[in-house]
């Protein structure tokens, strides 16, 4: 049996294709807001622009970078055959500034009290990747 096949019948899981620029990049040490300049559609720079700007208590602007990396990851997504629904695994690395961003985005939202968005964000999440869900939270 292959990893990730599924048994239920739905949708595969969707693999990102790899982009190891943005990646290497801040690991590097690269400012996140010099990385999604040059790489615009990159969801990992935006979520980390996300994380740093929720750790340093400007929450409406994490809210902000994080919209943005989860609207560059659907966008993505979408290039890659996803079609609404199935697993995004959190194990596939390139999925991961997606996840993260999409996680940063209910995080945000749950702090400015926007339950609905923090209820579907974080439903979507886990739905997504429980491994996710898990992790990040």
């Amino acid at each position: 049996m292959a990893i990730h096949e599924n048994l239920l019948g739905g949708p595969p899981p969707t693999h990102l294709p790899d982009d190891p620029e943005p990646r290497e990049l801040l690991a590097a040490g690269t400012a996140p807001a010099e990385v999604a300049a040059k790489y615009p559609a990159s969801s990992l720079a935006w979520a980390q622009l996300a994380d740093d700007a929720f750790a340093e208590g400007r929450t409406i602007e994490s809210y902000a970078f994080a919209r943005t990396g989860y609207h560059r990851g659907l966008d993505a997504l979408r290039r890659s055959g996803w079609r609404g629904q199935g697993p995004v695994p959190f194990e596939h690395e390139p999925n991961r500034g997606f996840l993260r961003a999409l996680h940063a985005l209910a995080r945000a939202a749950g702090a400015i009290g926007e339950q609905e968005e923090y209820e579907r964000c974080a439903t979507f999440l886990r739905d997504s990747s429980p491994t996710a869900a898990d992790t990040l939270s």
